[in-house]
């Protein structure tokens, strides 16, 4: 049974349209979450909003949002006011362009998200679609209301389905210049490299989403199964050595690090 999809619409291209169903591609419901106690009594802590100077509590209906504009100065904002600049929620994902699936960088991944046909009626126009886009090396690109915004979104093909990415907006990125631009521009020595070659070829394997695996959240289901039991907390694995703060003399440590391999 397929799961159940978060997002109902419609995918068009020009006058070719069919019903869909998106759900995002990733899940957190696997993760060990944690609730604020009192540790006294063993209840439940709740939030609350509260006055920063009187310290009271604020009603639901006397909080606003407010832009700053200086210390403690803030330009109020009316609920009016920010309903009048809500998107429509479309429910229609409408391909505006295609460009080449490499010139859109990993940087400007967001979010992935599954898009399948709804029916099999829908089904051919589907596939068409996602097999032209994968033809021909290109991904699509459209607009989108997704969590209450509106985003710019990218349609690449994968496998029998369409994965769709919400892409980050041009102010999320930072330059990176701001961060490469100091580093020296010369060439490492070739001698340097054809070994730093070789012993990235050594360490070549094939990909396995088990190298992907939470280390800390084994070790707090441990915890937690013990502590169900009643039993004495597990002891923790001992950190790895930390490494050097800097390599004397790389072509050495190069040629150590083959040798190990090949020991191995």
């Amino acid at each position: 049974m397929a799961p159940r999809s978060f997002w109902r619409g419609y995918l068009k291209l020009s006058l070719v349209t069919c019903p869909v169903t998106m759900a995002p591609a990733t899940s957190e419901s696997g993760k060990v979450r944690f609730h604020t106690l009192n540790a006294r009594t063993g209840n439940r802590v709740v939030s609350r909003y509260v006055d920063a100077v009187t310290a009271r509590p604020v009603p639901d209906e006397d909080q606003a949002r407010g832009y700053p504009r200086g210390e403690d100065e803030f330009v109020l904002l009316e609920d009016d006011e920010l309903d009048s600049i809500a998107l429509e929620s479309t429910r229609t994902i409408d391909i505006e362009m295609f460009v080449p699936a490499d010139s859109i960088g990993w940087i400007w991944y967001d979010t992935p998200h599954y898009l399948a046909p709804a029916d099999r009626i829908g089904e051919e126009a589907f596939s068409v679609i996602r097999e032209a886009m994968a033809d021909t090396g290109m991904v699509g690109i459209a607009r989108l209301v997704l969590y209450r915004r509106e985003r710019a979104v990218m349609l690449e093909p994968r496998g029998r389905g369409i994965v769709v990415w919400t892409l980050r907006y041009g102010d999320e990125l930072r330059d990176p210049r701001d961060y490469f631009d100091g580093i020296a521009p010369e060439k490492p020595a070739a001698a340097a490299m054809a070994l730093m070659k070789q012993l990235i070829r050594e360490h070549t394997r094939d990909w396995d989403p088990g190298m992907a695996t939470d280390p800390v959240q084994e070790r707090l289901l441990e915890i937690i199964a013990a502590k169900k039991k009643r039993q004495k907390r597990p002891a923790r694995a001992r950190a790895a050595a930390e490494p050097p703060d800097n390599v004397v003399n790389i072509m050495d440590a190069l040629k150590r690090s083959l040798a190990a391999e090949r020991k191995k």
